[in-house]
């Protein structure tokens, strides 16, 4: 657990829960969900000092339970937020081995691992912030080097004083925003994913046979965009609850427009999940549909094929019939003559297919 004070341009880790904040100073408590239960009266304790109430237990509950979907929630004392940010490369692999233990990781899982989501929940006093995040979240930890950054250089940039948070909120926002950011940065890889299946399905001689990977992919992709759609509800809940404030500043201005700001965002991974959903039907129903005029095309060549050896294999049954007086059956010249016939008309109704088309290969 970490504990970090803001205070004007100014950051320091402290370590334990000050008794009291210093004017204009904000005190953000990050920890590991792993050890929420441990710390748990040291969470209340400053909740109660710091924030003026102590939390609920049904919120302890939503905050220790790592598959809660993004939700927000409130008191009149402290805003409960949870949401959804992308699991790292290693979390993903991870999950994927606790799913399927005895199998070996693909490269068709990729794009399935990508869209895996932890959950992070965040408590919002006035003045104090405390996060619960999944172990060795990179989400805190990046935050606290930036910080450490922007510190360091205010004291030499007086205008970068305002890249740290002036609030609990405002810092909460910021690291939402990070996180829906990070679903934006995921379309060049799901629209490449995506794009070299479609090149394999509609590549005429490539027996494409990876469709489990399609539909899984189809299944995360429906699940990334009722996630973002849970964020959507809990960020307009969150924004509704800002814009209810009875009084209305700077702060609370530049406050509403983060908010919509993140709200504008997920709105276009949305969007662009969508894309990709319709996408992927659309390659799909392209491919079954050049596969079906790959197959009128065979069927058509056979079917003209049947049709030029049909009156060939009629003339060879009547000159098979075993009659006496047969025509041509004495005469010398008479199996020559009925082959050049039968050549003739085999040739002659090749070329009425070839100009109708029926014998003409189509180009893919």
């Amino acid at each position: 657990m970490k504990i970090i004070e803001f205070s004007g341009d100014t950051l320091r880790f402290l370590d334990g829960v000050p008794q009291t904040l210093a004017p204009g100073s904000l005190v953000w408590l990050y920890l590991d969900r792993s050890d929420f239960e441990q710390h748990a009266a040291l969470i209340q304790q400053a909740c109660a000092q710091l924030g003026g109430s102590p939390l609920l237990d049904l919120h302890c509950q939503d905050l220790a339970n790592a598959a809660h979907p993004s939700h927000f929630d409130y008191t009149s004392v402290y805003d409960l937020i949870t949401f959804r940010r992308l699991a790292t490369p290693a979390e993903a692999a991870a999950e994927r081995h606790a799913e399927h233990p005895h199998n070996l990781a693909k490269k068709s899982q990729s794009l399935i691992d990508k869209v895996r989501s932890r959950a992070v929940g965040f408590v919002v006093f006035d003045r104090l912030l405390i996060t619960v995040h999944p172990s060795g979240c990179y989400a805190a930890r990046s935050f606290v080097d930036k910080f450490l950054t922007d510190a360091k250089f205010s004291v030499d940039a007086p205008s970068a004083r305002n890249r740290l948070p002036t609030s609990a909120a405002d810092l909460a926002l910021r690291m939402v925003n990070t996180m829906v950011d990070s679903y934006l940065e995921l379309r060049k890889d799901l629209t490449a994913q995506l794009e070299h299946w479609q090149e394999a399905l509609l590549k005429p001689n490539n027996s494409f046979n990876n469709w489990g990977a399609i539909m899984g992919a189809r299944s995360r992709l429906h699940a990334i965009e009722d996630l973002c759609e849970e964020q959507r509800d809990a960020m307009q809940e969150w924004l509704d609850c800002l814009r209810e404030q009875p009084v209305a500043t700077a702060e609370s201005d530049q406050l509403v427009a983060r908010a919509r700001d993140v709200l504008e965002h997920i709105e276009r991974v949305v969007h662009h999940v969508r894309r990709l959903e319709q996408s992927a039907e659309t390659v799909v129903q392209i491919h079954f549909s050049a596969q079906g005029n790959r197959t009128n095309d065979i069927m058509r060549t056979l079917t003209a094929l049947t049709a030029i050896f049909l009156p060939l294999n009629l003339i060879a049954g009547i000159f098979g019939m075993n009659f006496e007086n047969t025509p041509l059956i004495h005469s010398a010249g008479g199996f020559w003559f009925s082959l050049g016939m039968m050549a003739a008309l085999a040739v002659g109704m090749g070329l009425v297919f070839w100009r109708k088309r029926y014998l003409a290969r189509t180009r893919d």
